[in-house]
């Protein structure tokens, strides 16, 4: 049995490829990008031509065909040069495409996937709300049918990509006296319904910065329903079908943050010399270098267990009573929360110039935060793993 992470030919072609595109095309535009909070226009275009739009989707549909651990290293290349963009791209091509591209009709997907893969369209989820966080069951936008249309009412609060994308899956009450059993899941194009019943704003942050982020409002925006995914009230099974891909997969965002905080520091304990020597010398920044490592090693390893865990499944909805959502939750759960650690360390070890925003460390260090609270919080994850740790059928070696 290997646990050494050994990628097949196809595998390291796919690791070097990207890494090679975030260095040479992304890393030289990132100062600047970050510091005016701007995504690279031609971002999707690229990732695009480089093959990872829809990596895990059908080719007949314009995808590669691969799984999510080929999506993880993806995802892990592009955060080495930025965290921000790498879950940008993934909110765009898991969250909201590939989560479509499972519960859609067939005419559905033909409509919209190869858009994706193309790049032409950028996809956005909305599923948060101001007053629904962590209880997303406790959403209130309504979808109220009307003869064959439904009329949408509420909003949707910090949505990645939503002030740059053309499409847009989000989750409604359909039966408001129903609860949970009482959602539906909606689609639509973006551009159609601007300025009718639809709005966007921008959020700023300082973090995660070129990652757009937005509020949506639905004023009476009409949609067809036909535009309604998966079953009227079936939003619940839709929802929680695309959360575990979703914390495998973006898992990669700070698991190339924290490894590149781990080259960095190394390259810079070597040359920064103090008291006569390169304090790589000294045990402190020892210390912390050597924990960052393992750190490191060990994040990779819940995350690409998760991710080859999940490609062997022929059924990857996951959700309540299974090994899938433990697994997906302690993976984001335990990257999350060493990659705020190891970012932390970094900064100490560069001192004053970690502070410096033309220093690439900085941003590193405040992307990483953000993972112990998106695609549900470390306390939420936790919730679910305790969870199912109490099953019957809970076995160790997973």
């Amino acid at each position: 049995m290997s646990l050494n992470f050994n990628f097949s030919e196809e595998q390291k072609m796919l690791e070097e490829s990207v890494y090679r595109w975030a260095t040479s095309w992304l890393e030289p535009q990132m100062e600047h990008a970050y510091e005016a909070d701007e995504m690279p226009s031609t971002l999707f275009k690229e990732t695009a031509n480089l093959g990872i739009n829809g990596i895990v989707f059908e080719e007949k549909h314009g995808g590669a065909g691969m799984g999510y651990v080929e999506t993880l290293i993806a995802y892990e290349n592009i955060a080495r040069v930025s965290n921000a963009l790498s879950m940008t791209v993934g909110a765009s091509q898991t969250l909201c495409f590939d989560n479509f591209r499972r519960n859609a009709t067939e005419a559905q997907r033909i409509s919209v996937l190869p858009k994706a893969c193309s790049g032409e369209w950028i996809g956005c989820l909305g599923i948060t709300e101001p007053n629904a966080g962590s209880d997303a069951m406790s959403m209130t936008t309504k979808a109220e049918k009307k003869g064959d249309r439904y009329i949408i009412n509420g909003s949707k609060i910090f949505i990645t990509n939503a002030p740059v994308a053309q499409f847009m899956v989000f989750y409604a009450k359909t039966d408001p006296n129903a609860g949970p059993k009482g959602i539906s899941t909606f689609f639509f194009e973006i551009d159609k319904y601007k300025d009718k019943g639809y709005k966007c704003e921008k959020i700023k942050k300082w973090g995660m910065r070129t990652s757009p982020t937005g509020l949506v409002t639905f004023e009476d925006m009409e949609l067809p329903e036909e535009n309604l995914v998966g079953g009227l009230n079936k939003g619940v099974a839709v929802l929680t079908s695309g959360l575990c891909t979703e914390r495998i997969t973006l898992s990669g965002c700070t698991l190339g943050s924290q490894r590149s905080c781990l080259e960095l520091s190394i390259k810079y304990a070597k040359e920064r010399v103090q008291f006569k020597k390169p304090i790589a010398e000294f045990q402190s920044i020892q210390e912390k270098i050597a924990d960052m490592y393992t750190g490191y090693l060990a994040s990779k390893w819940l995350a690409y267990s998760a991710a080859s865990f999940c490609d062997s499944l022929t059924n990857k909805s996951g959700g309540k009573g299974t090994d899938l959502d433990r697994m997906a939750a302690a993976s984001l759960l335990f990257c999350g929360e060493m990659g705020t650690k190891i970012a932390l360390d970094a900064i100490q070890i560069h001192g004053g110039y970690g502070y410096c925003t033309e220093y690439a460390i900085s941003r590193h260090f405040l992307d990483q935060k953000l993972w112990e609270i998106g695609a549900g919080t470390s306390e939420v994850r936790r919730m679910i793993i305790a969870r199912e740790l109490y099953r019957d059928n809970f076995q160790s070696g997973r």
